[in-house]
C-alpha cells in the first residue's frame, strides 16, 4: 500500500504495521468496530471471492482476533467506513473484489495509529538516556496544534520533563517519535539524542524505578 510504504521510508521498523497489529490484538486498548475494521483494512490489502458484500461482513465478523464483535456491529461499521468514504469496493474480475482504503482512511489510520502508539519497555535498561529537544514556530495555527498534541502525547508515553521543550526517556523511542513527527509535519523541529550521562539522573532514575 503506497501510504504505509511512503511512511515506513520514514519510519524505520514499520511502526504503523506494529502500532495497528498491537491495536487489532490488545483488547485493552479501546476501539469501536469501525477502528478495528480500517486497521484490518490498512494491514492487508484484502481481496474476497464474490462480489456479495453481506459474505464480506461474515467473514470479517469471524476474524481471528482477541476482540469481540457482533455480526451487527462489523455490518455497521463496515457500512459506516463506506459511507464516510474512508473505504471503497473495487472490483476485481468477475469473481473477486477488493476492499480499499481511500485518501481520507489513510487520514483517519495515521490518528488511530497516533491514539494507539506506544512504546516497548525492553526487559533491561541499556544505560542510556533518550532526550527529546524541540522547538517548534508558534505560527501558522498548525504549529501550535502541533506542539501542543506532541507534548500531550509525549507525556502519555510517559516522558520526563526535564526542561520546558527537554523531555527524556530510558529507552529506545526514537521510531515512535518519528512517527508523531511526521504526522505533524515538524521533523525539522525536533531532535533526539541519546546520551550515557545526564547530571540529574539520579532523579530520573527514581521517576523511571531505574
Amino acid at each position: 500500500m503506497k501510504f504505509r510504504d511512503e511512511i515506513t521510508k520514514k519510519v524505520k521498523g514499520g511502526t504503523i504495521k506494529e502500532t495497528l497489529e498491537s491495536f487489532i490484538e490488545n483488547d485493552s486498548i479501546p476501539a469501536t468496530a469501525a477502528k478495528f475494521l480500517i486497521a484490518i483494512f490498512a494491514l492487508g490489502p484484502l481481496v474476497f471471492v464474490g462480489s456479495a458484500v453481506p459474505g464480506i461482513i461474515s467473514l470479517l465478523a469471524h476474524t481471528n482476533s482477541s476482540r469481540e464483535y457482533s455480526k451487527k456491529q462489523i455490518s455497521d461499521a463496515f457500512y459506516n467506513l463506506k459511507r464516510r468514504k474512508y473505504v471503497e469496493i473495487v472490483q476485481e474480475g468477475d469473481e473477486k473484489i477488493r476492499i480499499r482504503i481511500t485518501g481520507r482512511g489513510q487520514e483517519k489510520i495515521k490518528e488511530l495509529c497516533f491514539e494507539s502508539l506506544a512504546i516497548s519497555k525492553p526487559k533491561s535498561w541499556d544505560k542510556k538516556w533518550r532526550v527529546l529537544a524541540f522547538d517548534i514556530p508558534t505560527k501558522p495555527k498548525i504549529y501550535n496544534q502541533a506542539r501542543n498534541a506532541l507534548r500531550q502525547k509525549i507525556k502519555n508515553l510517559g516522558f520526563f520533563q526535564l526542561q520546558k521543550s527537554l523531555w527524556v526517556y530510558p529507552y529506545e523511542c526514537e521510531e515512535e517519535i518519528l512517527f508523531i513527527a511526521e504526522i505533524y509535519k515538524v521533523q525539522n523541529y525536533i531532535e533526539i539524542l541519546e546520551v550515557k550521562k545526564l547530571l540529574n539522573e539520579e532523579k530520573l532514575k527514581r521517576a523511571f524505578s531505574l
